[in-house]
């Protein structure tokens, strides 16, 4: 099962970029997100490691599968029964406003039935997430 959200951002590709790559800081800009901490690396590349933790699910370990920096990115996370894959895609729409495309796949025997009790869940948190990065990004460029 798929949910997508998306969003027009008044900030730069690069603006955006640099606030939504920098995935610790999450929990500063999304009620979604309680914690989220790199566990092998530091950075935003193939291999590295998130752990995030938020509120009505269980704490996930994200591996980063695909990244294009300044672009987008991949990570997956493996659960029981279930395969969680979530891509995060930016494009410039002109020189001051960033399309942010947010995409949560599940797969697995269990990826439709965890789809399904979670579902209005993931599609609560992905436009918490995408509101957030909007004020967080159009903040900083007024600043």
């Amino acid at each position: 099962m798929q949910f997508d959200d998306e969003v027009l951002i008044d900030a730069g590709i690069a603006d955006v970029w640099s606030v939504y790559s920098d995935v610790e800081r999450w929990p500063e800009w999304t009620a979604s997100v309680r914690t989220s901490e790199y566990t092998d690396g530091a950075d935003l590349v193939v291999g590295a490691r998130v752990r995030i933790d938020q509120p009505k699910l269980p704490t996930a370990q994200w591996e980063v599968t695909a990244v294009d920096p300044g672009r987008s990115w991949t990570w997956v996370a493996k659960g029981p029964g279930v395969r969680t894959t979530a891509t995060h895609t930016l494009v410039a729409v002109d020189a001051g406003t960033t399309r942010v495309h947010q995409t949560i796949e599940q797969h697995g025997p269990l990826g439709v039935v965890i789809a399904k009790v979670y579902g209005r869940l993931t599609r609560d948190y992905l436009r918490m997430e995408a509101a957030g990065l909007k004020q967080r990004c159009e903040h900083h460029r007024a600043a």
